[in-house]
């Protein structure tokens, strides 16, 4: 899974879009925002949430965090981060390579607006070395996500 199975599917579904592999780590959005020489702002980081019993992807912005209160107002539960030991078993990919891209099996992927603020996004590339550079409508477009507001700076 993880790398290999991003690589898949881009090469099936955006074989336009090539997957960055760096030699540095860029697990965190610090790293990935120099690594890829954009602002922490353009990092598109994936957080793995649970929601009662389902999980949930949602990307946004490097610089957002989760709100509670937005979250709690939208799907009527409280946010919980999926624990780590947990992370790569539901979606595939290593905590540092999460993204909403080739996944080990479906999971809802949602967009906080924060995304739209810019014209390219960095989301990692299922390893903590590896990135994409893309577009937030086509993020959404290639993952099925819905867009919402759960996010605050």
């Amino acid at each position: 899974m993880s790398l290999s199975s991003v690589q898949a599917f881009f090469a099936e579904h955006a074989p336009d879009i090539a997957v960055i592999e760096l030699a540095e780590s860029t697990a965190t959005v610090a790293q990935a925002a120099a690594g890829h020489g954009v602002e922490p702002a353009q990092i598109a980081k994936t957080l793995a949430v649970r929601v009662g019993e389902e999980i949930v992807l949602i990307v946004t912005s490097g610089h957002m965090r989760l709100d509670n209160k937005k979250f709690r107002a939208l799907f009527s539960a409280k946010p919980r981060m999926l624990e780590l030991d947990a992370v790569e078993r539901e979606t595939g990919h290593p905590v540092g390579g999460v993204c909403p891209f080739g996944l080990a099996r479906p999971l809802p992927v949602y967009c906080d607006l924060s995304l739209k603020e810019h014209a390219v996004v960095v989301p990692a590339a299922g390893a903590i070395h590896a990135a994409v550079h893309i577009a937030p409508e086509r993020l959404a477009a290639l993952t099925g996500a819905s867009w919402i507001d759960v996010c605050s700076a």
